[in-house]
């Protein structure tokens, strides 16, 4: 279940790319909070705080801000695609008891049959839960499975109270057999045999000689 943590923001009237950098310079970052028909408010958030926030899946966070609280959920961080620097976030006004449509990570547990691998197909799957029980992820076990399982969206143990939003057929771990890659060895052979010929004829040549 996602952890509720609180930041206190500041309400920022200024906005563009020069002040968005000074932010980053001051260690802040430029969000925006909307939502339920509300006016936007942009905000500038802790650094800090918000960099190990946004490391969990799905982060719920409680504002304040200029004398109230507003709970909110983190629904997009911005980042620099070369340094990975957060440039934005984007927080979704949440009430209490509302679901929410969130994509979850999946996490494989357990070991398949002796010799088979499990891929994961489907890293994320959609739920709608309520806002505050998001689960950090979804777990699937395919302890003990052998080749040719799999498992889809609609086998996925959800917490109580979540529905798929995903296609309940989604494939999401498939457990399979590796197969042994025979062509470069035979390739090996063949390239062996023919630098081995050159020299054979060389040998021949001499021996004649």
């Amino acid at each position: 279940m996602s952890e509720q943590n609180t930041l206190a923001a500041e309400v920022r009237t200024q906005f563009g790319k020069g002040f968005a950098r000074r932010l980053r310079a001051a260690h802040q970052i430029p969000a925006v909070l909307y939502g339920h028909g509300t006016e936007p408010v942009h905000l500038a958030l802790p650094g800090h705080e918000t960099l190990l926030l946004v490391r969990h899946a799905n982060p719920i966070v409680e504002l304040t801000f200029e004398g109230t609280t507003q709970l909110a959920l983190v629904k997009d961080v911005q980042r620099d695609p070369v340094r990975q620097v957060i440039e934005h976030v984007d927080l979704v006004v949440l009430r209490k008891g509302e679901k929410v449509t969130v994509d979850v990570p999946v996490q494989v547990e357990g070991e398949s049959f002796a010799g088979t691998i499990a891929t994961l197909d489907a890293t994320t799957l959609s739920i709608e839960v309520e806002a505050i029980s998001i689960p950090e992820h979804l777990v699937v076990n395919v302890d003990g499975l052998e080749d040719g399982a799999h498992i889809t969206a609609g086998q996925v143990e959800l917490p109580a109270g979540a529905t798929l939003v995903a296609d309940p057929e989604t494939l999401v771990v498939a457990v399979s057999t590796p197969q042994l890659d025979t062509t470069s060895d035979a390739e090996g052979e063949t390239e062996g045999d023919a630098a081995e010929a050159p020299e054979a004829e060389a040998g021949e040549a001499e021996s004649a000689e």
